[in-house]
This record gives C-alpha cells, sequence and structure tokens, in this order.
C-alpha cells in the first residue's frame, strides 16, 4: 500500500522535520497514490510506501485495542503509553481514544485501514488526559465526541499539556501535534450507531478526572473505562477520591461482558477487574483520614498515605505522592 505524506517542520531554522501522514490518500499502487493526490491536492505532499502500523488485538468481533506501554511518556516510546482503541460497524468505524501524539493517530488509522476501508466518522475521548487526547487531529472530518467539560477541560490545559509533552518525547516524533476540537458533548449518555453496532456513551460525575466518559459496544459487552479503570499502572487521581470510589461501586452493577482499561489489560473480566482499584482508592482514603485525625500535615502525611500498595502497582512512586495530596486536601474538609 501507498500513501500521500508531507514533511512537517519545526518553525526555527534547524529544528527537524517528519513525515506526516494525509489520512484519506492510501492506495493499493504508486500509481493510485499518485492519482488521488492529483484529484485531492495537499500542499508539499508526495507519494510512498505506507508507514507502520499500530499493533492492535481484536478482542472481540470488531471490536480492537492498542495497548499503551506501562511507562512513563518519553523519547522512547513516543508518548505511546495509554490504551486505544475502535470499533467497526456496517457503514462507520469509531475510535476510541487517540493517543499522545500524531505520530500516534498516524499509526492508529493505520491500523484500522488493515481491517476496513470504512470511513471513521467518530473519534470519541474517553477524558482529558494527553495520552488519550493528542492524535485526534489526524482523523481529520470525524465528530470528535467527548464529555460535556472536556472542551473547557482541553482549553484550560492544552497549552501546559501540548508543552510537557513536547519536552517529554521530543521532536521529531511530536511535530504536527496539536489539540483536539470537540465538536460533540456528551452530558448524561448518548447513542452511536455505527450501522448495524450501536454504541452507548455515558460521561461520569468527576472520578478519575473531572471529564471522564465510557463507551459500551452493545453488540459484544465490551466496555471501554478510559481511565477510570487501571491495570498494573498505578491509578491516577486528577478528580475526586470520593468520587471514584462511588462511579466504580456503580460501575459494578454494569452489564458488561469485559472491559478494556485505560493502561493494562488488554481486557479484564467484570466486576472483578474493579477490585485492584477499589482496594488502592479505599487505602488511600483510610490512610488520609488517619492522618488527618491525627493531625499530621500535609508534607508528612504524603509520604505515608498508600504506601501500604507500592508493591502492587507499576509507577507507583511517579504517581502516589501526588494522589496522597489530592486525597489529604479533599477529606481534610469532611
Amino acid at each position: 500500500m501507498f500513501e500521500a505524506v508531507v514533511m512537517i517542520c519545526a518553525a526555527l531554522a534547524g529544528e527537524p522535520c517528519r513525515a506526516a501522514l494525509v489520512p484519506g490518500s492510501e492506495a493499493e499502487t504508486l500509481a493510485g497514490c499518485e492519482a488521488a493526490l492529483e484529484a485531492r491536492p495537499v500542499e508539499g505532499a508526495a507519494c510512498r510506501a505506507a508507514g507502520g502500523a499500530l499493533a492492535v488485538e481484536e478482542v472481540a468481533p470488531g471490536v480492537f485495542a492498542h495497548v499503551g506501554r506501562i511507562e512513563e511518556p518519553d523519547a522512547e516510546n513516543g508518548g505511546d503509553v495509554s490504551n486505544l482503541g475502535f470499533v467497526i460497524g456496517e457503514a462507520s468505524v469509531a475510535v476510541i481514544d487517540s493517543g499522545g501524539a500524531a505520530w500516534i493517530g498516524e499509526a492508529l488509522w493505520r491500523a484500522i485501514r488493515a481491517e476496513t476501508a470504512l470511513p471513521v466518522r467518530h473519534v470519541i475521548l474517553t477524558h482529558v488526559h494527553p495520552d488519550h487526547v493528542f492524535g485526534a487531529s489526524v482523523f481529520a472530518g470525524a465528530e470528535v465526541v467527548g464529555h460535556a467539560g472536556l472542551a473547557r477541560a482541553l482549553a484550560e490545559r492544552q497549552d501546559n499539556y501540548l508543552e510537557s509533552y513536547a519536552r517529554e518525547i521530543g521532536l521529531p516524533l511530536f511535530l504536527g501535534t496539536r489539540a483536539p476540537e470537540v465538536t460533540r458533548a456528551v452530558e448524561g449518555g448518548t447513542l452511536i450507531d455505527l450501522g448495524g453496532r450501536v454504541l452507548e456513551l455515558r460521561a461520569w460525575e468527576t472520578a478519575h478526572s473531572s471529564t471522564d466518559l465510557t463507551v459500551l459496544d452493545r453488540a459484544t459487552g465490551t466496555l471501554f473505562a478510559g481511565d477510570l479503570v487501571f491495570d498494573r499502572h498505578v491509578p491516577a487521581l486528577d478528580g475526586s477520591l470520593r468520587g471514584w470510589q462511588a462511579v466504580l461501586t456503580e460501575m459494578q452493577a454494569l452489564e458488561v461482558a469485559q472491559l478494556v482499561p485505560g493502561h493494562g489489560g488488554p481486557v479484564l473480566d467484570w466486576p472483578e477487574g474493579s477490585a485492584p482499584v477499589l482496594d488502592y482508592l479505599d487505602t488511600l482514603a483510610a490512610d488520609a483520614r488517619a492522618a488527618i485525625d491525627a493531625g499530621t500535615r500535609l508534607g508528612e502525611a504524603v509520604q505515608q498515605i498508600g504506601t501500604g500498595e507500592v508493591g502492587e502497582w507499576a509507577l507507583f512512586e511517579a504517581y502516589n505522592a501526588r494522589n496522597a495530596t489530592v486525597a489529604y486536601t479533599e477529606l481534610e474538609w469532611e
């Protein structure tokens, strides 16, 4: 297969360039690609052999998941540190989370094209965090769907996220990456019909974050939970401890055949898959309340809260102190 690419370069002289995919320009032959470009010109584009596709696993019929590395984003992993997915209907495809950089979105596009020629009509973002959203702009023309609070959360955070992610994964991998524009906001719930296949979206109260959204494929009972559920990767608390406990407890009653977490997996049994996260959150809550009752100051308390879970999770040192701070400051005002 051949595809059209365009060179994206940094504005400053001497900075590197990156060959970026022009989605929708793929063809079986070089001549076919060149004919497509002639019919739909793209400034600076040229045809070449297709690049690599993101590794995906078919976790249920027509349901695919990519497992990101359980690592902090860096130049080696290029920000590929979260789970992504897509669902194929009879008429169209829905992407569920898009990765932390444009190159990941491009690789996900290639993975989709290896499975189907149907158009990508929807890109659904499960929450605001950069490792889940920054590949979305690759899917030009697709409706970008998120929690009702996602557009505002992105507006408040995107500059910091773009700067920090560019620094962490480096150039040229981050070139061409920009924050997505949410074009459909979900408040409560909504349905998306892919043609003979319906996705059920639900926006939750503040839990892992203030913008958590889940996606249920009704045909297979597969639930994409975003970062409401972690596996192996220590949970990251950026919302409300009590809210997250309440949401997970409510989610346990859902009729779900299997669940794709935001990290780890690729699939977990449900509701059993919620147990480790709930145990960790319960430990945070118990330890924070004990520290508050004992009059322990925040600086000392964060070195104690949650530490009994240290052997249970990857990246514990990177996240637990932050989680402890959120837990302490929330429960201090009970």
